[in-house]
């Protein structure tokens, strides 16, 4: 995993300013025992930062964004912070005991998800309030995460904390800043724009960091991607692991019937994963020509393959999607799109076109973000970019929409919106992760990993428990 060195900065005192309870005098214990009685429990622990935090491999968490420009920068972030706050359904509780928060959300479907989790709103917790807002305010978002990451606040329930936050993405902060915010917030490294120099690198930073990493996590299909569970409802809420295989294999088949894959079907897959899909399109008598820029991926993906029997049907090529030639009966790509880069978007579905076959069918599972936010934040260079996916951009229903009616002849049939599926899958996801720690750590996996990856899990969870994210299956074909 590649970080940016900081600049100008402070180390980090991880534990400074902090009291365990052995410390506490009896009236504070009792009070800290009451207020963890009354919190919504979350079925894991979260590791803490170690004392002393490696430079060489966190920079940015490592030490603290100073200097007199910082200085400036995280006052102005502090103000604008707890303004935003004091306007939120969360508290946010301070050392010194200042508790900020509480405020009724408008929105009602947060009141009912607050109320599910036990009446009570989330609460965020700050050690190092001071650290807190220099990360914020040299950072923006970046920030936010990269605290988290440093222990400079923590959550009861931090999906709950982040769906606070994305249900009102667009005016946490005031409109006449936000204008702003691309004279002073990070800008992509020209290194991280998805051309096709850069792109395998973009992909080997995430999904090269081990197939033993992701499958402490991920269900024995080894599938990276939202599943379409039966339930729905209530039932969606409460869906347990045991389902999540067979709901995994159910997206894959929808996506497999809408393309029209079945015996001698001749198959394009954009982006392997782990060779699921291309396991049960083979399994129906079809030809699999599959692409990844994943050496891992590529790996493990041509074993199992080998392993089932279905190597004489299935090649599996580390290439680039605009690469690829032939000509196939259908072409099927999930949730590889948000990889391609919004500049990319006309030339990716371009490619699909070239290689599609006359009255060929093309299903794709897209996780796709309102129009508006996507005009707002297309450029932004997030945490997310910096720290999970370099590169990424995800798209809007309206963008594939206008995309493929202006640059090719392809034209959007049908849609199938399952976001509440992903926020299920995702706490699946997080759960497993949170209690496989200790063969995360034997894998090499630090605590301060552990933390950024639960936080860009329940970040995740959060975005589709909002809606502010949603997940689609695609079906496409050409215009007659």
């Amino acid at each position: 995993m590649t970080m940016t060195e900081a600049t100008g900065s402070q180390p980090v005192q991880v534990n400074s300013g902090q009291k365990n309870q052995a410390q506490m005098e009896p009236a504070q214990k009792d009070s800290a025992q009451k207020e963890s009685a009354e919190t919504p429990a979350v079925p894991y622990t979260v590791p803490q930062p170690p004392a002393v935090i490696d430079a060489a491999i966190w920079p940015s968490i490592a030490t603290v964004p100073s200097g007199l420009k910082a200085k400036l920068a995280g006052r102005a972030a502090d103000a604008i912070f707890r303004a935003a706050v004091r306007r939120l359904p969360l508290e946010v509780r301070y050392p010194d005991g200042t508790v900020l928060g509480k405020a009724q959300s408008e929105q009602q479907q947060l009141e009912q998800k607050q109320s599910e989790r036990g009446g009570s709103v989330p609460v965020m917790t700050m050690h190092r309030p001071e650290a807190f807002a220099a990360r914020l305010g040299d950072g923006g978002l970046i920030g936010l995460g990269e605290s988290y990451m440093a222990g400079d606040w923590d959550a009861d329930d931090l999906t709950a904390v982040m769906e606070v936050f994305a249900s009102r993405a667009g005016s946490l902060v005031p409109e006449p800043l936000q204008k702003l915010r691309g004279l002073y917030l990070p800008r992509t490294p020209r290194t991280e724009r998805n051309t096709e120099q850069n792109t395998r690198s973009n992909i080997s930073r995430h999904y090269d960091l081990s197939n033993e990493l992701f499958a402490t996590f991920l269900d024995g299909t080894m599938t990276y991607s939202s599943a379409l569970f039966p339930e729905s409802g209530e039932e969606l809420r409460n869906v347990a692991w045991d389902g999540l295989a067979a709901a995994q294999q159910a997206k894959i088949d929808r996506l497999l019937d809408k393309a029209g894959v079945k015996e001698g079907t001749r198959v394009l897959e954009i982006g392997t994963g782990w060779g699921e899909l291309a396991l049960r399109a083979a399994a129906r008598g079809a030809t699999v020509y599959s692409v990844t820029l994943s050496s891992e991926q590529q790996e493990l993906a041509r074993q199992r393959v080998a392993e089932a029997g279905y190597a004489d049907a299935v090649t599996i090529e580390l290439k680039d999607y605009r690469a690829v030639e032939g000509e196939y009966d259908a072409v099927v790509s999930v949730e590889m799109i948000e990889a391609v880069g919004y500049e990319y978007w006309a030339t990716y579905f371009q490619t699909i076109e070239r290689v599609l076959a006359p009255g060929g069918k093309v299903a794709i599972q897209a996780i796709t973000i309102g129009h508006d936010r996507l005009i707002a934040t297309r450029t932004s260079y997030t945490w997310v970019h910096k720290y999970i996916f370099p590169g990424g951009v995800i798209p809007s229903v309206r963008a594939i929409e206008e995309v493929t009616e202006k640059q090719t002849g392809l034209r959007v049939r049908e849609r199938l919106a399952m976001g509440e599926h992903y926020a299920q899958t995702l706490r699946l996801w997080s759960e497993r992760f949170m209690a496989s720690g200790e063969d995360v750590r034997a894998l090499g996996f630090d605590e301060i990993f552990q933390r950024m990856w639960l936080f860009y899990l329940c970040y995740s969870r959060a975005g589709f428990e909002t809606g502010y994210l949603d997940v689609q299956q695609i079906v496409l074909d050409r215009k007659a």
